[in-house]
């Protein structure tokens, strides 16, 4: 089905500087994955023992956050409704991780009130995201 209405050139704007937001995710993402352990090495001591006791649901919440986010701002650029479904799921993506990294493994205690900022974006561009795409279905953006 055919999105019904032309959106605004800041339904552009906003889509795709959002995309480029969850592609610098995607990126962390993939060089963390990928880290050499030369590049692991020369982290602190406190920062490589998070990395390596990071258990497997948290990494794919990690994956699921990101990927989905990418995904979900490709979709709101195609006009595609599944871009409301997707944007829920990274959010979920995101709580997930942020439960992990603040209640299991305490990041606080490695990062101190500097390590807040970037998760508090993150959390803030996700749920914006959600009703950003939300709110573009309802406007008859989406097909």
């Amino acid at each position: 089905m055919q999105a019904s209405h032309r959106p605004s050139k800041w339904f552009w704007i906003v889509s795709g500087l959002l995309l480029a937001w969850n592609l610098l995710g995607v990126m962390a993402y993939v060089q963390e994955a990928t880290m050499s352990a030369e590049a692991l090495g020369a982290m602190p001591e406190a920062q490589r023992a998070l990395l390596r006791t990071r258990s497997a649901w948290a990494t794919a919440a990690f994956a699921v956050a990101v990927f989905g986010g990418a995904a979900g701002c490709l979709m709101l650029l195609l006009r595609s409704r599944l871009a409301v479904p997707v944007l829920a799921l990274s959010f979920v993506g995101v709580v997930v991780q942020m439960v992990h990294a603040f209640f299991i493994v305490d990041s606080y205690a490695v990062y101190g009130p500097g390590g807040l900022a970037m998760p508090a974006m993150v959390l803030v561009f996700s749920i914006f995201l959600v009703w950003y795409a939300r709110r573009a279905r309802k406007r008859g953006w989406l097909g």
